[in-house]
């Protein structure tokens, strides 16, 4: 198909589709148990790739609440890495007609009889495997937000080819893609599906704004980050440790989150608002101290509260709805405050992937900061920007948001699958 007759047909079918997502219904495969003259499609979504990232839980509810509104009729089925307890808990209490394909016979069954193999939102290829499978199987695939990296191209091309379509969730990689000329899919930015993310716990985000001493809609929100992650300490029952990357966080550390600490004093001397300092990864949570609240002077911290344990992404997803901001060098928690509506700062590291070039993709080149080009000056004034006048920041974010939205409906709304009759 030409790119010209894709966006058509894909324009086409998003404009038939709702505009608002629907929440709590978990409205996959006909509820209503009404007849019809079609079986329904059976979507196979190859997500959920870890638990210890608020993040990486939150691309499957957010691609689960895509499918829903713009694929409705079809039966969806998870294929996850392993998940906790917890987490399927949430998953299923959001969309309680999930299948959830947790063993190795119950994923070969359900890619047998799926109609169409969905890779979700992720840093890479994370699920190359199941989508290898896929094409040997002869199933139709195709990639819904990823971010590429030049050695997944070349190691990978034969899958990228065969694909129904590759979105990736920043123009960065689908700039690298093209570049490789892989022939085959159509290719189009479709933004992380965490911008559909509509999970909330607002009993838990009730409880930690009273502890914190938080007023709804006047806190900021900072969250940390290390250069590289340090999965060996997550871990170490199979990840060595990296003396390397160890060095390199232990001696930028220090640096990057200083300039972040900066922008926390002048959002509490220049607005009089709070400060939360939250984890989005579990690592995080013995780092808040040293890294963010320590070095404050004495008189800010009255005004900074330091989460002490690690949490959800529904309880997350419910305290940055109700922030007056977010200050992130994670990428998912400002995803997640920009698909409520709120204004997001991303610090971006040069050892992360491509993926931050998603902020100026959907229009926030001015809250979008590369850590080792800038001060914490301009940081600050940002931050103190929106805190200032927050009705006009609001509306900047739900404009980003509004974009987010129209290009993740057209990546949902490019699955192709041939009607099937009973």
């Amino acid at each position: 198909m030409q790119r010209r007759e894709f966006i058509a047909s894909v324009t086409a079918s998003v404009a038939a589709s709702a505009t608002t997502l629907v929440t709590g219904t978990g409205g996959f495969g006909n509820p209503s148990g009404a007849a019809s003259a079609e079986k329904p499609k059976r979507i196979l979504l190859r997500s959920s790739w870890q638990t210890v990232n608020i993040g990486d839980i939150a691309h499957t509810p957010g691609m689960l609440a895509l499918l829903e509104q713009h694929q409705p009729q079809a039966e969806v089925t998870l294929w996850p890495s392993p998940l906790s307890a917890e987490v399927e808990t949430l998953l299923l209490r959001r969309f309680p007609r999930l299948k959830i394909a947790k063993t190795p016979a119950e994923q070969s069954a359900a890619l047998e009889a799926c109609d169409f193999v969905l890779h979700g939102s992720g840093p890479g290829l994370v699920g190359a495997a199941a989508m290898e499978r896929a094409r040997k199987a002869g199933k139709p695939y195709g990639f819904g937000g990823v971010t590429l990296n030049d050695d997944e191209l070349k190691k990978h091309r034969d899958l990228l080819s065969g694909a129904q379509f590759l979105f990736t969730r920043d123009t960065d990689s689908l700039r690298a893609f093209r570049k490789a000329e892989i022939a085959g899919p159509t290719s189009e930015f479709g933004p992380d599906a965490t911008f559909a993310l509509d999970l909330r716990d607002e009993s838990a985000a009730d409880r930690l704004l009273k502890q914190h001493q938080l007023d709804a809609g006047k806190f900021l929100v900072a969250v940390p980050r290390l250069r590289w992650t340090p999965y060996w300490e997550i871990h170490p029952e199979r990840t060595k440790p990296n003396p390397e990357r160890s060095a390199i966080n232990e001696a930028f550390a220090e640096r990057d989150h200083a300039k972040m600490r900066q922008a926390i004093v002048a959002w509490v001397e220049q607005t009089g608002m709070r400060v939360l300092l939250a984890p989005e990864m579990t690592y995080a949570v013995p780092r808040l101290r040293p890294l963010l609240f320590d070095p404050l002077p004495a008189a800010i911290q009255k005004q900074v509260a330091v989460m002490d344990r690690y949490w959800l992404t529904a309880e997350a997803a419910s305290v940055y709805a109700r922030a007056g901001a977010v200050l992130s060098f994670e990428m998912h928690s400002p995803i997640m405050a920009i698909s409520a509506g709120v204004p997001a700062i991303h610090l971006r590291q040069p050892t992360d992937t491509r993926k931050g070039q998603m902020w100026r993709d959907i229009g926030l080149n001015a809250w979008l900061f590369e850590i080792d080009g800038t001060t914490g000056e301009p940081i600050a004034a940002a931050t103190v920007a929106i805190g200032r006048d927050l009705p006009a920041a609001r509306k900047q974010a739900a404009q980003a948001r509004r974009t987010a939205n129209d290009r993740m409906a057209a990546m949902v709304s490019a699955i192709a699958i041939p009607a099937k009759s009973n």
